[in-house]
């Protein structure tokens, strides 16, 4: 099942709505009796018994011919799933090999050594980026701008305490997060909140994609391309810490919150990692696409 965030026009409210199976359409989850007008209030509050509501519109929409009552993608406007985290994003550093190995080569000090434990920082989210939007270039702030694509965990319901075998009951689905960073601000300040928190530095997307859609545990492709061009091309299979992992180790400490996001990192193929760097500039389209998702696209701009 696929959620969406939307406006019907650009200047209109949000809305939370649910996708047909092709994920070309949506319906407002408010003309199915649900009343809730976030995701995050969605997520708290809505009951199996809702949630059952929503996967029969699915189902139903699939076996008719025409389902006028859902309305093309296109013909509105996408916010990010979550525009509003309610908390800071959790997000994992070096967690793919391949990309320690090509963080450590452009700045040893800020991204080499050993980790024999999972790197884990959070990302500052004023209001999410939705497909289609701008990501700022900060001229004189940001000198290095670079993109990571990444796939996302959504917490269903609150965590703590959690065993690994029992990860899975706890989450609600999975989206795709760009964890635009200026590696500048990164390296510079010897932490990463400031140079990953920047407003418009996290795009998120274009959906979120209930876990039922996707074996246990997700095995998936995670690709960027810039101008076209293929940069990233990994696999969740590959991830040192998987979601199991990072879930349960991370419920021990503290609580996760209904509706919490974990960005579980990036592949290899990121700008920093070419030799020389090969960083954004204004005018750059890049593309994070990850199978059985979507793919959200995002220019650089002002």
């Amino acid at each position: 099942m696929r959620l969406y965030t939307y406006r019907k026009d650009v200047n209109g409210p949000m809305m939370v709505g649910v996708g047909n199976i092709e994920g070309t359409a949506v319906k407002s989850i408010e003309e199915l009796g649900l009343s809730y007008t976030s995701m995050n209030d969605l997520i708290d509050h809505a009951t199996e018994a809702e949630w059952e509501v929503l996967r029969q519109a699915v189902q139903e929409a699939s076996t008719q011919k025409e389902s006028s009552d859902f309305i093309a993608l296109s013909d509105v406007v996408l916010c990010a799933p979550i525009p509003c985290p309610k908390q800071d994003m959790i997000c994992l550093g070096i967690n793919y090999m391949e990309h320690a190995v090509e963080s450590a080569r452009y700045k040893a000090e800020a991204f080499g050594g050993e980790r024999p434990f999972a790197v884990y920082f959070s990302k500052r989210v004023g209001e999410a980026v939705a497909d289609d939007g701008v990501i700022p270039a900060y001229e004189g702030l940001v000198d290095s701008l670079d993109y990571e694509a990444e796939f996302a965990v959504v917490i269903g319901k609150d965590a703590k305490n959690v065993a690994e075998e029992d990860v899975y009951d706890y989450l609600l689905g999975y989206t795709i997060i760009n964890d635009v960073s200026a590696r500048n601000l990164q390296t510079r300040h010897k932490q990463w909140y400031f140079g990953k928190g920047l407003d418009g530095f996290t795009p998120m997307g274009p959906c979120i994609v209930t876990k039922d859609e996707f074996a246990w545990p997700p095995h998936v492709p995670v690709r960027s391309y810039v101008n076209g061009e293929l940069r990233q091309n990994g696999n969740t299979n590959q991830l040192i810490f998987d979601v199991a992992h990072v879930v349960s180790e991370l419920s021990q400490g503290m609580t996760l919150k209904a509706g919490t996001i974990i960005a579980t990192g990036t592949p290899a193929g990121v700008g920093m990692g070419f030799v020389p760097p090969n960083f954004l500039k204004k005018g750059d389209e890049v593309i994070c696409e990850i199978p059985g998702i979507g793919r959200i696209t995002n220019v650089v701009g002002e």
